[in-house]
This record gives C-alpha cells, sequence and structure tokens, in this order.
C-alpha cells in the first residue's frame, strides 16, 4: 500500500512540476522586445502575369448509394440527412402529444402532487402505444 502511495505521489509530482503542464499553457514572457523601426517601404516589381499551367481536376466518381440498410441499434447515431424510420417518427409524436397533454393538465392545476414529466411520459407513452398510435 505504501509503494502504490508513493508512485501516486511521485506520479502527481512530476506532472505538477512541469511548467505550464497541467494546464497547457506556457510562461507569459518577462522581457519586452526591443523597440524596432518600421520596416523601409520597398517596391517589388510585379510578377510576371503568365497564363496558368494547371490541369483541369480531375472528376472523382460518385460512391455508390448503399444497397442494404445500415443497423439501427442502440448506440449508433443516425446519419446526418437520414430519414427517421417509423418507429422513431411514431415515438416522436407521441411525445409531443404527451407534452402538449402534460402542459394543458399542468395548465389547469390537474397534475398530482409528486407527479413529475418521466413519470407522466412512462404512462402516457404506454397509453398512446396500447391505442395503436
Amino acid at each position: 500500500m505504501r509503494a502504490r502511495t508513493a508512485i501516486l505521489a511521485l506520479t502527481f509530482a512530476a506532472a505538477f512540476a512541469a511548467p505550464g503542464f497541467a494546464q497547457g499553457t506556457t510562461a507569459p514572457a518577462t522581457t519586452k522586445p526591443a523597440a524596432t523601426t518600421p520596416p523601409a517601404a520597398t517596391t517589388t516589381p510585379p510578377a510576371a502575369t503568365t497564363p496558368a499551367t494547371t490541369a483541369p481536376a480531375a472528376s472523382t466518381p460518385a460512391k455508390p448509394a448503399a444497397t442494404a440498410p445500415a443497423a439501427t441499434g442502440a448506440g449508433t447515431a443516425a446519419k446526418p440527412g437520414a430519414q427517421p424510420s417509423a418507429g422513431t417518427t411514431a415515438a416522436h409524436q407521441r411525445q409531443e402529444a404527451c407534452g402538449a397533454e402534460w402542459r394543458a393538465a399542468k395548465a389547469a392545476g390537474k397534475i398530482p402532487a409528486g407527479q413529475t414529466w418521466p413519470k407522466y411520459w412512462s404512462a402516457c407513452n404506454t397509453r398512446l402505444k396500447a391505442q395503436g398510435k
């Protein structure tokens, strides 16, 4: 146990001993640069204009569309611009409907004491699913 404590103490000491290591910054400069004079204005002759000799960009062929639908398991994010599935759309519609019910009931004072949105959402979602919505 003492060896582990000593190793941890040494590790932390090394990490915090390096200046700027823990915060990813460097120490500010303590001396100011010497006063400088502005550079002399010099004019350079304009570059000779020659026509560009670059080749036209080669067109890259478009990637073929995937034939199999992407897996939509837990932990996978939908691709940007992808259309939501029917189940996702139905869940979103149920959530909006339950939200409207919740706001109306709350404004009318019909929400029982201790009722929270997650509990209300769970019951409302189950009820709407049973109705086939």
